[in-house]
């Protein structure tokens, strides 16, 4: 089984070209998703993140995200133990979904995140795609999904990893520069061609 890991920098269109890989029968493991699941009330996780930040952090089973953040971020040695304690999670997640896809005979699975180069899951993928868009107009998709001030979209923007860096380690770039028709269109073409590749029918390189 070919696994293909998905990224690109906010704005990018990545969940559309997600889609259209999930629309053709693809398994994916969505690793924002998942680290979002893993701090919800009853996880495992909660616990070890109360032991090491303080009990104060979970409020009736809650996580108090902010007062986490305060605390993990402080210090060098607070973001390691955060990310030594949520990484592995994550990664365990993500191996369930594949061994799951895996076992019902799926040519390919895709992990898609806006973080992937430079975490954890760095390498858990045979081939990356990475998405990319004109600055600007990444800028005006941030501002009309979330509803923040083009400044507040920029900084966001150049808090993330550049598309160079993302683009010197990607196998494929999607270059989404046209409407979102067009953005279908490639995106079902590459899916279409790594499934191929995946079967071993192309052989090619997409």
């Amino acid at each position: 089984m070919m696994t293909v890991g998905i990224t690109g920098r906010s704005g990018c269109g990545k969940s559309t070209v997600t889609a259209c890989f999930l629309a053709l029968g693809v398994p994916a493991a969505d690793a924002d998703q998942i680290s979002r699941e893993i701090l919800q009330p009853g996880s495992p996780v909660l616990v070890q993140l109360a032991d090491r930040f303080g009990s104060d952090i979970l409020r009736d089973g809650v996580l108090d995200r902010r007062l986490l953040a305060d605390r993990a971020f402080q210090t060098p040695e607070g973001k390691a133990a955060l990310d030594a304690i949520t990484h592995p999670a994550i990664i365990r997640r993500i191996h369930e979904a594949q061994a799951q896809a895996r076992a019902a005979g799926s040519p390919l699975f895709l992990i898609d995140g806006a973080v992937l180069v430079g975490s954890a899951l760095d390498g858990q993928w045979d081939k990356l795609v990475a998405v990319t868009a004109p600055y600007e107009t990444s800028v005006e998709r941030i501002v009309q999904r979330d509803g923040i001030s083009p400044e507040m979209a920029r900084r966001r923007l150049d808090a993330q990893l550049s598309e160079s860096q993302l683009a010197a380690r990607a196998d494929i770039l999607l270059h989404n520069d046209g409407t979102k028709e067009q953005l279908h269109r490639k995106a079902q073409a590459l899916a279409a061609r790594l499934l191929a590749e995946a079967k071993g029918g192309a052989g090619q390189t997409v």
